[in-house]
């Protein structure tokens, strides 16, 4: 566990900037009345492979996108100041495997759309690891 950084905000822009496109989109998507819900990840569906990359990014509304944004922020700026030599490859993984999971193995025949995966998923990440690894501060952190 190597922290480099004292500064919260300051250990990875990775992070704010997806809930930037996050937010950024969202935006566009209500002030232009366009439903980019096409864009989600729809399951063993050709096109719907475009939502491993774009899923996350999209939202159904705002309650949608802030349930997302907050516990997305908290737990990746958690990820990026305790876990710093490996956050990166954490965080995109968290972005994309549980898109590919959900086109490979959904039942539904609809369009999956949000963050709330990579959401799971860094918290999976930061509970499991932190049993695992059984030092104080990730058991703290766990």
């Amino acid at each position: 566990m190597a922290r480099q950084s004292s500064s919260l905000f300051g250990v990875s822009d990775l992070p704010f900037q997806l809930v930037f496109l996050m937010w950024l989109t969202f935006t566009v998507q209500f002030y232009t009345g366009w439903d980019l819900y096409f864009l989600g990840t729809k399951a063993r569906n050709l096109f719907g492979l475009i939502g491993i990359f774009t899923g996350p990014l999209i939202h159904g509304n705002f309650v949608h996108i802030v349930s997302n944004t907050i516990p997305l922020l908290f737990l990746s700026t958690t990820l990026f100041f305790f876990y710093q030599a490996i956050g990166k490859q954490i965080f995109l993984a968290a972005y994309f495997i549980p898109n590919i999971l959900v086109w490979m193995f959904s039942p539904r025949q609809s369009y999956h759309i949000g963050s709330s995966g990579m959401v799971y998923a860094l918290a999976a990440f930061l509970i499991v690891y932190g049993i695992l690894k059984r030092d104080f501060i990730s058991l703290l952190v766990s």
